[in-house]
């Protein structure tokens, strides 16, 4: 079994990492690159930095930013937000990041999915999905853009079909109803995708004990990897307590 990933990730607005609910309210949370050394030195898997207003409001990716990270941290690190062309996939990965992370702009130009995976290959290739609850739908969600903004008329389980067939090698979901409520993650979403996808499906929004890791890792969810902003920012769950308690869970995961 592969070990399972913890994954902090650092939303960041005017070069500061912010923290809200449900996608409102945010907060200042400390700078990112210190934030990014304390994760490194605690034992993260990887980061996320999701830049979570540069599409918005039309800015270029966070390329200068992207450089100080890859100077100070040794682990991989996955960068979103402002990326509209193939370019802009290649000025990042070149930056220093490892892998990126799409969202609004796979939904209005699905071709950046496959030109960019086709170019830098999968495994670089992170589609962010944020999911609203929505019972019209499906899967009983539906796919928002613009930060969450935008509902985008799709169905969350069948745009993460699509985007795994246009090259996409891992899919970061994030619940809505779910973020920053620290209530646990939304399971039924979650485990919807894990069990129809072959890539690796990031659970993402509602973390706030460690019981809520073991259960999305656990056979009822099987997530491959768990994010989380404010439980770490705030020092609410050390990475090494959360890894140790997974251990005793029985759940695999790198130390």
């Amino acid at each position: 079994m592969l070990a399972k990933r913890i994954i902090p990730c650092l939303d960041i607005k005017d070069g500061r990492t912010v923290k809200g609910i449900n996608f409102l309210n945010l907060k200042d949370a400390g700078d990112p690159v210190e934030n990014a050394v304390r994760y490194c030195e605690e034992g993260a898997d990887e980061l996320v930095f999701l830049d979570i207003t540069a599409t918005v409001e039309r800015r270029e990716p966070l390329s200068a930013l992207v450089r100080r990270i890859a100077r100070n941290i040794n682990i991989p690190f996955t960068v979103g937000g402002g990326i509209r062309t193939v370019e802009d996939v290649q000025s990042i990965l070149t930056s220093g990041a490892d892998k990126v992370s799409i969202n609004s702009q796979a939904v209005r130009n699905p071709s950046l999915i496959s030109g960019s995976s086709s170019r830098f290959g999968a495994q670089c290739m992170v589609v962010a999905i944020d999911a609203r609850a929505n019972a019209a739908m499906k899967s009983g969600y539906e796919v928002c853009v613009d930060g969450g903004r935008t509902p985008a008329g799709l169905d969350v389980l069948d745009w993460a079909l699509e985007v795994q067939d246009l090259g996409a090698g891992e899919i970061l979901l994030t619940s809505m109803e779910a973020d920053g409520t620290r209530n646990g993650y939304d399971i039924g979403i979650t485990a919807l995708l894990s069990k129809s996808l072959h890539i690796p499906v990031i659970a993402s929004g509602g973390a706030g004990r460690p019981e809520d890791f073991a259960r999305v890792f656990g056979p009822e969810c099987g997530a491959d990897a768990a994010l989380a902003a404010s439980v770490f920012h705030y020092h609410e769950i050390g990475i090494g307590e959360l890894k140790a308690y997974l251990q005793r869970a029985a759940i695999t995961v790198r130390v």
